[in-house]
């Protein structure tokens, strides 16, 4: 599947089939991750890989009882190095740069993911204090995303996209 038809074909999965992921098929969205762009090449991310139904369960009761966390094959808890981030670039690379960096990290890990016929999905509803103490995340450490990660148990619809008319403004507002 070429990255166009990643994007349009991928979808936000909230149910799993109960089967396990390779290693190599989750070290493949790993490497995806890490090939993002970074501001300076910093790479200020993280990925904590929660593959036992304990730490998904905890994890899960972190995000508000969201069980597709549970039922994913793997969840990888995508973290921001605040504090690398701020070394290159001080507070704007502390509060935004890692943050925009994470962001991309992310959408690769989503796209691969929808290349390799998984499905997944990008959540950012929980409680960052109860995900940084589940994954013993240092100080400087903050959890920006849950990705549960599995074969797809569904297959929704696309969802309406505004059009470009509304969205794309030339030069100025």
């Amino acid at each position: 599947m070429n990255v166009s038809d990643a994007i349009i074909n991928r979808r936000s999965i909230r149910s799993y089939k109960k089967q396990d992921l390779p290693q190599a098929t989750i070290e493949t969205l790993l490497e995806a991750a890490r090939q993002a762009p970074s501001a300076g090449n910093i790479q200020p991310w993280s990925f904590i890989v929660a593959a036992t139904d304990k730490t998904k369960q905890a994890i899960s009761e972190a995000a508000f009882g969201q069980r597709s966390l549970q039922q994913a094959a793997i969840v990888i808890v995508v973290c921001a190095d605040e504090k690398r981030a701020a070394e290159g670039y001080g507070e704007r690379g502390r509060t935004l740069y890692c943050i925009q960096d994470t962001a991309a990290a992310i959408q690769n890990i989503l796209l691969t993911a929808c290349s390799l016929g998984l499905g997944s999905c990008w959540i950012g509803a929980f409680k960052e204090d109860a995900v940084r103490k589940v994954i013993n995340a240092p100080k400087g450490m903050r959890p920006v995303a849950l990705l549960p990660i599995g074969f797809p148990n569904e297959a929704p619809e696309p969802r309406l996209r505004r059009p470009l008319s509304e969205i794309v403004h030339w030069e100025k507002f």
